[in-house]
């Protein structure tokens, strides 16, 4: 399947078969790391990297996928980049696109990487914003896949903020044919238009839903995933945030109530004690860990299939 030059934006703009061929690029790529086998298949290729927000997972995985692909990954804060006095985003989509073979930016507004993708002349790839977080999704699916062997069928309860991460999660489950469930307070909800957009991908609209109660959510999950309640940029709402989800926390009575070898997700950073608990995130349910490396391996799958 070919998805060389590409953009990486939200998982919405791929179709099932394609994102299978993403997930099965990472496995291969995956096998090969573990067994010591060169997959240099990005020689000579470029990747600037432009963080308006601040990163570990993301940073560490791209600039170390990159280097096991052959390719030369370069970090760019908004200090770094004439972005951050003034200059307009489609001026820096066009001089980028002269110099390197791809974009990967991590920011705050999401209309800031549709337009870079608009006026770029190589791949884009959205790194997260406050909208979307597909490449985390991609390393999600992976691990779902990994530990549970299949997609289909399978339902997901994410408990918390209807945030950037839950709408990929949404548009994720909806095309690869998993329920999705979302546990939100009142006022914290996903935004209802990537709700539509996901019930229009899964054909089932019942696929997707929202409700009030973490334990009418996880009822027959096989997956349990959380976030942060106080996501970057949000640190002034952090005292009403944890008031508003002290009811939203994974912890050890709520995962009896899901399926018995239900597993558990997080994107991290954690807070212990807040959103979920040491003992689950610690726990022997808990991939989280697993979840975590699989991002090096998703990352380097979506460079090799944009690039290669």
């Amino acid at each position: 399947m070919n998805l060389k030059g590409r953009d990486y934006l939200t998982l919405a703009d791929f179709k099932r078969e394609e994102i299978w061929y993403l997930l099965e690029l990472a496995r291969d790529l995956k096998k090969k790391q573990k067994a010591g086998i060169p997959h240099q298949v990005l020689k000579g290729k470029t990747l600037a990297m432009i963080f308006q927000k601040a990163s570990t997972r993301t940073r560490v995985s791209f600039e170390t996928g990159m280097f096991h692909l052959g390719g030369l990954a370069m970090f760019l804060s908004g200090n770094d980049l004439q972005i951050g006095r003034g200059e307009p985003i489609e001026d820096t989509a066009r001089v980028l696109s002269r110099y390197v073979d791809s974009i990967l930016i991590r920011t705050f507004s999401h209309q800031e990487v549709l337009d870079l993708a608009k006026y770029a002349d190589v791949p884009v790839i959205n790194g997260l914003t406050d909208d979307f977080h597909p490449t985390q999704a991609l390393a999600d699916l992976l691990t779902v896949w990994e530990h549970l062997g299949t997609l289909e069928g399978i339902k997901l309860a994410y408990i918390g903020d209807g945030n950037n991460m839950v709408h990929s999660l949404m548009l994720a489950g909806a095309i690869m044919g998993m329920e999705v469930i979302s546990a939100c307070p009142e006022g914290y909800e996903p935004n209802p238009e990537v709700v539509a957009k996901a019930r229009s991908l899964a054909g089932q609209p019942e696929k997707i839903k929202i409700v009030r109660e973490p334990q009418e959510a996880v009822q027959g999950a096989q997956v349990l995933y959380t976030d942060v309640w106080a996501s970057m940029g949000q640190e002034k709402e952090a005292a009403e945030r944890r008031q508003a989800f002290a009811h939203y926390q994974i912890n050890a009575e709520l995962l009896k109530q899901a399926e018995k070898e239900a597993i558990v997700l997080h994107c991290l950073p954690a807070h212990r004690g807040e959103e979920i608990t040491a003992e689950v995130l610690e726990g022997t349910q808990s991939v989280v860990f697993d979840e975590a490396e699989n991002r090096l391996h998703a990352h380097k799958a979506i460079l090799a299939a944009l690039l290669a």
